[in-house]
């Protein structure tokens, strides 16, 4: 892969409930989440640019902007100027109802 699937440029959601082992899930916004107190998200765009969306105050998201670059098959790294720690994700699946990730080991 050479670059990242088409599908990941959009907003993902962090749907909690159907995380399994290490691998979390994510569903584009939009989707009807059962009722929670805020969700995490993060949003690629295709010009490299990457938004964090922790929950902030009084539950509600907040927005971190960074970048994101392929760093080998299926690996993106993403960095952030101080706001957050740089991490590293694999993507093990995406498509338009769903992305699934991993944060590698180390």
């Amino acid at each position: 892969m050479r670059e990242p699937p088409p599908d990941v440029f959009r907003e993902w959601i962090h749907s909690y409930e159907e995380d399994h082992e290490d691998v979390r899930v994510y569903r584009p916004d939009g989707f009807p989440f059962p009722p929670a107190r805020g969700r995490r998200g993060m949003e690629f765009r295709p010009d490299g640019t990457f938004v964090d969306h922790p929950i902030g105050r009084g539950d509600a998201p907040d927005a971190v902007p960074g970048r994101w670059r392929l760093v080998s098959d299926r690996h993106l790294a993403l960095t952030f100027e101080g706001a957050a720690p740089d991490r590293e994700l694999e993507i093990l699946r995406c498509d338009e109802d769903v992305l699934h990730v991993r944060r590698p080991a180390g």
